[in-house]
């Protein structure tokens, strides 16, 4: 699952592990896209090792250089696969993505094949790599992927929740009041939404989304996925936030939240006494009207016609 970046770690030489390699001969990548140095990120189990595709494993055997958000999850990686890592491993994360981008290109321009990987799932989604995407498409750089496993398809499709439409809102601010703001921004978002969050910040998390978007929305909790102990806890979010109160909580965790309800607009004359309202606070009558219709979703119209229809 992708998570939350992890503290920096140094350059390392590539990492191997005894014997020989189990996952070459099926799944070697085949080279470089028409002879040109290019860049490939590739997604990495987000739990279980098993779910390491054939072309993740060629590629880890053939690149030049294999960029990692940490070198010591990759080379446990390598050593559970049974594959030996030949390229230069580099250490490319949060801290240090900045100063590393352009050395990393310029190894690319040269005719080098370079290979992304996070800890866990997509490279830039929540992860690092952004950066390095956004330099190379600049550039002119080939970019492509090994696509792969996502904690949080993953976590949309376990929920039980709407998947035709969704939404992917990372981690919320920590600080109580940026994400009571962050939440205020989403009040109508009608698709599916999911996040991200840490084990000792869900139950604060749960509550802020129980007090923004009411108790009867529809949830899911996603702990663990693919993992021995993987964990999917569904219900209102009345029910997870009783949950997680009484709960000791581990692991990584998506959020699955149900979108906003459609609201009916409802009938003009419903709403004659919310313009006369604002016309008297100093507003004037077209744009009290135009005020109204927006947020209530009624014809402008239909209400300017209602508010002189009730004078």
């Amino acid at each position: 699952m992708e998570s939350e970046p992890s503290s920096p770690q140094s350059d390392a030489p590539a990492g191997t592990s005894p014997g020989s390699s189990s996952g070459s001969s099926s799944g070697s990548y085949s080279g470089s896209i028409s002879g040109k140095g290019h860049v490939v990120l590739a997604a990495t189990p987000i739990g279980n090792v098993g779910d390491a595709s054939a072309r993740l494993i060629g590629l880890l055997e053939t690149a030049d250089i294999v960029a990692a958000e940490d070198t010591r999850r990759l080379h446990r990686l390598v050593q559970s696969l049974g594959i030996t890592v030949a390229g230069r491993v580099i250490s490319y994360h949060e801290h240090n993505e900045a100063a590393k981008t352009g050395e990393l290109l310029d190894q690319v321009r040269s005719g080098k094949t370079l290979v992304m990987v996070t800890d866990a799932g997509m490279p830039s989604v929540s992860d690092p790599g952004f950066r390095l995407v956004e330099a190379a498409v600049a550039d002119g750089i080939t970019v492509t992927a090994a696509p792969g496993p996502s904690a949080v398809l993953t976590a949309l499709a376990l929920s039980g929740l709407p998947t035709d439409r969704f939404c992917f809102e990372g981690f919320l601010p920590r600080k109580a009041g940026e994400r009571a703001g962050r939440l205020a921004e989403l009040d109508d978002e009608s698709r599916t939404m999911v996040f991200f969050e840490a084990p000792h910040r869900l139950e604060p998390m749960l509550r802020a989304l129980h007090e923004r978007f009411g108790a009867a929305r529809r949830a899911a909790v996603c702990r663990e996925l693919t993992k021995t102990y993987e964990e999917v806890i569904r219900g209102d979010l009345r029910e997870l936030l009783r949950w997680a109160e009484t709960s000791e909580i581990r692991g990584e965790i998506a959020v699955v939240v149900a979108g906003a309800p459609k609201r009916e607009p409802g009938k003009p004359e419903d709403h004659v006494a919310d313009v006369n309202a604002l016309v008297a606070q100093g507003m004037r009558l077209k744009e009290a009207v135009a005020a109204v219709a927006e947020d209530t979703r009624v014809s402008k119209r239909e209400l300017y016609a209602a508010v002189l229809a009730a004078r």
